[in-house]
């Protein structure tokens, strides 16, 4: 039997090669900060603050309600535009423009300088004093940013597959109907690699297993693209299996009756039930330290009725979200001892490998893959 070697050892425990990682990957891919109509941007003139990779953006919607975004950092001395401390949840409100704290110096919502006080008698060059912008873009209802947008690839680069599996199930039309807040301490990576392989279903996930069968398998040969069929009666992923919410619309005939998944590199984890779709945005806080919001998205009808109630799907998920997070929290502990180099990949693991087919080459040539042996 072949194994794959997995990452090396210092990818998720050395803080110097989470700083690597973060500059030299992190900060040239498109990541997610939530949903759109949750950060209040569906509506025009609209703020948003929010945190992505320790540094803090503002994200706005203009008056004609397009997306800007950029670095929350006044072009004059540097103060912050919306005082926030590190790790603060983000911050929301509506504005015509944007108003530095400690000069006045003032913005429109698309990052142009309107006023500096007091500069009239200058030289100085509005045009030469915008905000530093972020690249930021919509995608099935979520928001994506790009903290170095001169070098982005188009974000339908990263959405492609989902953009092409998930099509049914409209993701921008779907409404948050429950948010799950996590911290793990554990590098966001180990996070992905679990999220993307089910060899671990059966021990970890008992309750998950009796409902999707083959999941406690291990996961071998699984059809992603067809989905994956539950146990006879079962339809979706609550405790029952069963609910009182109609299936999604748009959904075809497998869809109604199966799951399926999509991970959406570096940080947007989506598990789609015929009639919700759970979405993980991990936010990396440190080498060993990852904040998760798990979004339940239904459709806004089902939202409206006045008996919703996502606990059966809450209960669940929160249920298997926190066997995983046990779980790779010791993995992350297990991968801090002097004994641990790296790990492998066993067959039915391969799609975890994305992790390594994904990082190394845009890591390159700062990292070398481990040797592969037979055995």
């Amino acid at each position: 039997m072949t194994l794959q070697a997995a990452l090396p050892r210092e990818l998720y425990v050395d803080p110097a090669a989470w700083v690597d990682e973060r500059e030299r990957v992190l900060m040239g891919e498109w990541s997610c900060v939530g949903r759109v109509a949750d950060l209040g941007l569906q509506e025009p003139e609209r703020v948003a603050v929010v945190e992505v990779l320790g540094e803090s953006l503002v994200v706005t919607s203009d008056a004609h309600g397009a997306l800007h975004a950029a670095y929350n950092v006044c072009r004059h001395r540097g103060s912050q535009l919306f005082p926030t401390e590190p790790g603060s949840q983000p911050q929301l409100c509506g504005a015509k423009s944007i108003r530095c704290p400690y000069h006045s110096w003032t913005y429109a919502l698309d990052g142009s300088l309107l006023r500096a006080p007091h500069t009239e008698e200058g030289d100085l060059e509005p045009a030469e004093f915008g905000l530093h912008p972020v690249g930021v873009e919509a995608w099935g209802g979520f928001v994506f940013v790009h903290p170095s947008p001169a070098t982005a690839a188009p974000l339908a680069d990263s959405v492609g597959r989902a953009t092409r599996t998930l099509a049914n199930y409209d993701l921008a039309a779907l409404v948050t109907g429950l948010t799950l807040h996590y911290d793990v301490v554990a590098n966001w990576k180990v996070l992905a690699e679990n999220y993307n392989e089910c060899y671990h279903c059966g021990p970890v996930h008992p309750e998950l297993s009796r409902l999707v069968p083959s999941f406690a398998g291990g996961g071998r040969g699984l059809d992603w693209d067809a989905g994956i069929p539950h146990r006879e009666g079962a339809w979706t992923f609550t405790m029952s299996g069963t609910t009182d919410r109609a299936p999604l619309p748009g959904l075809d005939e497998d869809e109604r009756t199966r799951h399926k998944g999509e991970l959406v590199y570096p940080n947007l984890m989506l598990s789609c039930s015929a009639d919700h779709v759970a979405a993980f945005t991990l936010t990396p806080q440190a080498i060993d330290r990852t904040r998760i919001e798990c979004r339940l998205l239904f459709a806004a009808d089902e939202l409206a009725k006045p008996t919703f109630d996502p606990s059966d799907a809450g209960d669940f998920w929160d249920l298997v979200n926190r066997q995983d997070w046990a779980i790779c929290e010791s993995v992350q502990r297990g991968m801090s001892s002097r004994a641990y180099t790296h790990g492998w990949f066993a067959p039915m693991e391969d799609d975890s490998a994305d992790i390594r087919r994904w990082l190394l080459p845009r890591l390159a040539p700062s990292v070398e893959p481990v040797e592969t042996p037979d055995d």
